[in-house]
C-alpha cells in the first residue's frame, strides 16, 4: 500500500510541475522579449547611437509627433553616409538601395497586440526616455527588444511615474519640454 502512495505522489507532483510548465509558457504567448532579427543590413545602434551619438529622435523624429517613431528614410542614412569615407559592405548595400530607390524591408522588432493603442509622441512629450522601453539601445549592435512590453509592465511604470527625470528631459529635443500629464490607469487609453 505504502508503494501505491509513493507512486501516486510522484504521479501528482509530475503532473502538477508539467501544469505549471504549461502555464507558465501560456503565459509568455506573445512576448517577445529578446527578439533580435537578422536585417537585411546590419545596423548597429551601438555604432550609431552610441558610439557616434546620434540621438534617437535624429532617425527616428516621427516619434516627437506620431504614434509611430518611425523607420527613418534611406536618404537620412546618406544625410551621412554620403560624405563619410568609410566604406563597407553594409554601406553599400544601403548605396545600391538608394541608388536603386528601393526601401529598405526592415524587421520590425517591437510589436503590440492589435488592440493596444501606443503613441510614441505622448511617451517622447512626456519625457520618457526611450531606453526605459526600448532598454540601452545605444549598446547593441543588432536591436533586440529588451522589455517584455505586457499590460503588466506598461502598468508597473503608469503606477510609479510621477513628475519625468531631468535624464528622461533630455530625450527631448531643445526647447521641447513635456507637456503630458503623469501616466493614467485609464483602460480605453491603450485599449480600443
Amino acid at each position: 500500500m505504502r508503494h501505491v502512495l509513493t507512486l501516486a505522489a510522484v504521479g501528482l507532483a509530475s503532473v502538477t510541475a508539467l501544469a505549471g510548465a504549461a502555464a507558465w509558457q501560456l503565459s509568455r504567448v506573445g512576448i517577445h522579449q529578446g527578439y533580435a532579427p537578422e536585417q537585411p543590413i546590419a545596423f548597429s545602434h551601438k555604432l550609431h547611437a552610441g558610439d557616434s551619438k546620434i540621438p534617437c529622435l535624429y532617425c527616428h523624429s516621427a516619434a516627437r509627433k506620431s504614434r509611430h517613431a518611425g523607420i527613418p528614410a534611406a536618404n537620412v542614412c546618406m544625410n551621412c553616409h554620403a560624405i563619410l569615407n568609410k566604406e563597407t559592405a553594409e554601406i553599400q548595400k544601403l548605396k545600391v538601395l538608394v541608388q536603386q530607390q528601393r526601401p529598405i524591408e526592415w524587421i520590425k522588432v517591437h510589436n503590440l497586440p492589435d488592440f493596444v493603442y501606443f503613441n510614441h509622441s505622448q511617451h517622447v512629450l512626456g519625457g520618457v526616455a526611450c531606453q526605459e522601453c526600448h532598454g540601452s539601445v545605444e549598446t547593441m549592435p543588432r536591436i533586440r527588444q529588451a522589455a517584455p512590453l505586457t499590460m503588466g509592465w506598461c502598468l508597473d511604470c503608469h503606477r510609479g511615474r510621477g513628475r519625468p527625470s531631468a535624464a528622461a528631459r533630455r530625450v527631448a529635443s531643445p526647447g521641447m519640454r513635456p507637456t503630458a500629464p503623469p501616466a493614467g490607469l485609464d483602460c480605453g487609453k491603450c485599449h480600443y
